[in-house]
């Protein structure tokens, strides 16, 4: 806190400690088959009278239906079309192609479906043997179950979700190499809702980067750097280690960047505090000093009649630093630390009043005239703590409400 050397921490009741620490568009409707306008017959009342004339009949023509710029994107597809479209798939009827896999088993498919799902497979059809009027194409890397059930995706969008946790990388890799963006959303839906765990999130991570899927990897980085002292002790994380030395070095040095932020995070959540009580602290002394706090005194003291517990926090703290001010035989500023701070009070409150002449607070008008002699560099530091005290009030955050500070007296 660049500030001039004060001593903020307040005295309370108990050894003087005050607070603790500071799309697409649709035309309006324009139907071609309405009917002309009915005309209005003119009536042969007079209108002499001052009678205001009624107004036209609304024509049919002038009616006009305004639709919404953009359509939501809400696509319902009927439960008996997805289930058509996985028949179709589970039955092979009117096949004309045979996918191949590692194992030689084949899965019959329509060309039609495949050549609409993936550009890539449309190519590798335009590229593949003929043989007694079926086409044969391989989808190699991975297992038979991995590859049924993308094919399963791409005709009906649809997945057994214990199937898919079992070979969703199997599955993120293949929506990537057959540029099926549909099935990767699905993929990086479930990893980053349950799916990645201390085990396999290091594996995922690298997984992710060569499969272009950024908020994938924004997942586990983020898992990475909140409980890292656990992953980096995984084998996950020693095999990285080994093979991708620079992954190592970036993540560590997301490690330290997130400390970095978290540390400086609650240092400015601490200054904002100490500043925070400072503005409680001004505004009880205005009070104690103005008005006469009648409520605050010893801890065995009974309120009386209508009397309620006053409602600033800092008073009951700031009037025990009063009162040692008031008795003490030292009081120079730096003979007793109790005072000194009661002297900084006194100053900071002198350089956030505007009406010194009629203030009730003490010694307002004498700092007032002090601060005429200060010299260039300590007055620089007050207007900063002053400016500092002033935007911790009006900023909106989890220590502006008075109320949260009633805690701290």
């Amino acid at each position: 806190m660049a500030s001039p050397d004060l001593d903020f921490p307040l005295p309370s009741s108990t050894g003087y400690t005050f607070f603790g620490s500071f799309s697409n568009q649709i035309d309006e409707a324009n139907p071609a088959n309405i009917s002309h306008a009915l005309e209005v017959p003119t009536s042969s009342i007079s209108y002499n009278c001052n009678i205001p004339k009624p107004p036209p009949l609304p024509s049919k023509t002038s009616i006009r239906i305004k639709y919404p710029n953009k359509l939501p994107e809400i696509c319902y597809v009927p439960k008996e079309t997805i289930d058509t479209w996985d028949k179709i798939f589970k039955q092979g009827y009117g096949a004309d192609v045979y996918i191949i896999t590692d194992d030689v088993s084949s899965i019959p498919a329509h060309s039609s479906v495949l050549n609409v799902a993936s550009p890539v497979l449309e190519t590798l059809l335009q590229q593949s043997i003929i043989k007694n009027g079926m086409r044969y194409i391989k989808i190699p890397g991975v297992s038979y179950e991995a590859v049924q059930i993308f094919i399963r995706f791409l005709y009906s969008s649809c997945y057994d979700k214990e199937e898919m946790k079992k070979f969703v990388l199997h599955l993120l890799v293949l929506s990537h190499n057959y540029s099926v963006p549909s099935l990767k959303r699905v993929c990086v839906y479930h990893l980053g809702q349950s799916w990645l765990t201390k085990e396999n999130v290091v594996d995922v991570l690298q997984l992710a980067r060569k499969c272009d899927a950024p908020r994938l990897s924004l997942f586990c980085v983020r898992m990475i750097v909140k409980d890292f002292k656990a992953i980096s002790s995984t084998e996950g994380w020693k095999v990285m280690k080994r093979a991708n030395p620079a992954l190592e070095q970036e993540l560590l040095e997301s490690v330290v960047e997130a400390d970095s932020r978290k540390q400086e995070r609650m240092k400015k959540m601490e200054e904002k505090k100490v500043y925070l009580q400072l503005n409680e602290a001004m505004e009880a002394l205005l009070h104690i000093c103005k008005d006469g706090c009648r409520t605050i005194g010893p801890r065995d003291k009974v309120l009386k009649g209508s009397m309620v517990v006053c409602g600033f926090p800092a008073c009951k703290g700031l009037e025990t630093l009063v009162r040692h001010f008031s008795n003490c035989k030292t009081r120079v500023p730096g003979g007793c630390v109790h005072c000194k701070r009661m002297w900084q009070l006194l100053e900071l409150h002198s350089r956030m009043c505007n009406d010194p002449d009629t203030c009730n607070v003490p010694l307002c008008r004498h700092f007032k005239e002090k601060i005429q002699q200060q010299n260039k560099r300590d007055d620089t530091k007050w207007k900063l703590l002053v400016s500092k005290v002033i935007a911790a009030k009006n900023a909106p955050g989890p220590f502006s409400a008075r109320s949260q500070l009633s805690g701290l007296s």
